[in-house]
C-alpha cells in the first residue's frame, strides 16, 4: 500500500466518528484547548483524549502543550488530501455519466 492510500485510510478512519468530525468542525473556527473541545461532549476526558489521539495520528490536527494547557489546531493540508480524492472520484464519475449520456443519445438517434 502506498503512502497516499495509507494516509487516506487513516483520515477516513478518523472522520468516521461523529465526535471526531465535530472536533474538526469546531477547529475550523480556530484553535481551542482540549478542555474547551471536551466540554461539548458527554464523556470522560481520557475517552475524549483517545479521539484527539486518532485525529493527531491521522494528521488532521496538531497540538501543543504550554504549561497544563494543550491547544489543538486544524491541519488543513491533510483535509486537502481528502478533497483531492473526492475531486478525482467526481471526475471519474462525471466522465462515466458523460459516456452514458453519449451512448443514450446515440441509441435515440438510431
Amino acid at each position: 500500500m502506498d503512502n497516499y492510500q495509507a494516509s487516506l485510510d487513516s483520515i477516513f478512519h478518523a472522520l468516521a466518528d461523529p465526535t471526531r468530525r465535530a472536533v474538526i468542525q469546531r477547529l475550523g473556527q480556530g484553535e481551542a484547548s482540549v478542555s474547551d473541545l471536551a466540554m461539548r461532549f458527554d464523556m470522560a476526558l481520557p475517552s475524549f483524549m483517545k479521539h484527539i489521539g486518532v485525529l493527531e495520528v491521522a494528521g488532521l490536527i496538531g497540538s501543543k502543550k504550554v504549561g497544563r494547557v494543550r491547544t489543538c489546531k486544524l491541519e488543513p493540508t491533510k483535509l486537502a488530501v481528502v478533497e483531492k480524492w473526492y475531486d478525482d472520484q467526481r471526475a471519474i464519475w462525471d466522465a462515466r455519466y458523460k459516456n452514458l449520456d453519449n451512448l443514450l443519445n446515440n441509441l435515440k438517434g438510431k
